[in-house]
């Protein structure tokens, strides 16, 4: 086989089917996406409310469906809620992208979805059936993160935009932006390791500080590579959209730290320390979701360029 012809197997990522299902088919996975964010909100408060041992028992709560939903119960038990509807979404999303979608790696990718999401259900039990082991715990919490990608992915590649007609990406620079995507996106991720780590007692604020630092250097980097593709206008929006949620999480960490620091040593958590805490993993979220859809564009734009060298070679 020809090299070429091996290089644009290697970057075709496929086509989305057209038509009006196609289209529903988007919204539910965008539905899925926004309530994935919801789920990852609610597990945020459940730490910083400290209810994670509000119920005792699991998969039920008090050996009910229902309880009352009361204290930290309401924190908890309400999380349970979002994650089953999460769950039931996700379900939906894989069984609809196995007997429509024409992809293959996009039906496998539903199908990773509804794996995962069985696994964070397992995890969480988990965690209140041997009260919160701090290894468990973090694993629960960074899968979360790499589900809401999961999720964000199928909502991209079964977009219209995802076919859109486009130029490719024409970008001289080294190492290719598409490379510093990837390594931006690793660096946010890292950051929220180092975070649940925080979060969960298992490690100081020195390395979640280590790691702002490299996230401002990774996307700050990226953020001014995309703003050269001049011809890339979508790069370019999504990339200030990454430097405004860049502002926004340091500033929440900031926020966080200190009210932290000012409120130690009270009886239960403090309302700004809950929600300033909250925000700054949703934030963090939002970024990491950003970054992974800017590097994705890149490889899709990317493959673009490839299958134009094809056609010129072939002339």
């Amino acid at each position: 086989m020809p090299t070429n012809a091996v290089q644009s197997d290697r970057f075709n990522l496929g086509e989305r089917p057209s038509g009006r299902s196609s289209i529903w088919l988007h919204r539910f996975a965008m539905l899925t996406t926004v309530c994935t964010l919801l789920l990852l909100l609610a597990g945020a408060l459940v730490v910083g409310t400290r209810s994670s041992l509000s119920v005792p028992d699991w998969p039920l709560s008090f050996g009910q469906v229902m309880p009352e939903m009361t204290g930290g119960v309401f924190f908890e038990h309400g999380h349970r809620m979002v994650a089953t509807l999460v769950g039931f979404l996700t379900l939906v999303l894989a069984v609809w992208l196995w007997r429509s979608e024409p992809r293959a790696w996009v039906r496998q990718l539903g199908g990773v979805a509804l794996i995962e999401v069985i696994l964070q259900g397992v995890l969480g039990g988990i965690t209140v059936l041997y009260l919160l082991p701090a290894p468990i715990s973090i694993t629960h919490a960074c899968l979360a993160q790499l589900f809401f990608c999961i999720c964000l992915t199928l909502a991209l590649v079964t977009s219209s935009y995802w076919d859109a007609p486009a130029l490719p990406l024409m970008d001289s620079g080294a190492p290719a932006f598409r490379y510093v995507g990837v390594a931006a996106t690793a660096s946010v991720f890292l950051q929220l390791i180092t975070g649940a780590g925080l979060r969960h007692r298992v490690f100081s604020v020195i390395p979640h500080i280590s790691t702002a630092l490299l996230v401002c250097f990774m996307v700050g980097w990226a953020v001014l590579r995309a703003m050269r593709l001049r011809e890339q206008k979508p790069f370019q929006q999504i990339a200030m959209g990454l430097g405004i949620l860049l502002a926004l999480q340091v500033m929440l960490g900031l926020l966080s730290y200190f009210s932290r620091a000012a409120h130690a040593g009270m009886p239960g958590p403090a309302p700004l320390v809950v929600w300033t805490t909250s925000a700054h993993l949703v934030t963090g979220a939002l970024l990491l979701g950003l970054s992974w859809t800017l590097t994705l564009l890149a490889f899709r734009r990317s493959a673009g360029t490839m299958n134009l060298r094809d056609v010129s070679g072939a002339k």
